[in-house]
């Protein structure tokens, strides 16, 4: 059974997102992604003050087995990265919820949220998937 946080919001892509203060949204890979994945040896993230679209590409993860890249779950704007997974990439298999984050957006629209799952939707979803 795969990790999975109760209050974050999940995607079909695998993506989770942590609600912050000021309308802020933390983004990363779920534990099941990167058990999927294997071995993260790279990751791209986008830059800093980069605008980013729901449902698009904003980065890629590349690990032995394959590139993937990252959906971002929301649009807006990022004002953080997680620039230490530029030296340590396998922080994303140690610790795929808090370590490995991957970027802070400012939503455009918090409604985006919305049809995200739900830890249990998320749970259920993966199950189809093993």
């Amino acid at each position: 059974m795969s990790e999975i946080v109760a209050a974050f919001k999940y995607s079909k892509e695998h993506e989770w997102v942590e609600m912050l203060e000021g309308g802020k949204a933390r983004i990363g890979i779920t534990h099941f992604a990167q058990h999927q994945l294997g071995d993260i040896v790279f990751v791209e993230l986008p830059e800093t003050g980069a605008a980013v679209k729901a449902d698009e590409s904003m980065g890629t993860v590349e690990s032995v087995k394959a590139v993937s890249d990252i959906y971002s779950p929301v649009s807006g704007e990022v004002v953080e990265i997680n620039s230490g997974l530029e030296e340590a990439p396998d922080a994303i298999n140690r610790d795929a919820y808090r370590e490995g984050w991957m970027a802070v957006i400012q939503l455009d629209d918090p409604r985006e949220l919305d049809p995200l799952m739900t830890a249990k939707q998320y749970e259920a979803f993966i199950k189809e998937e093993e």
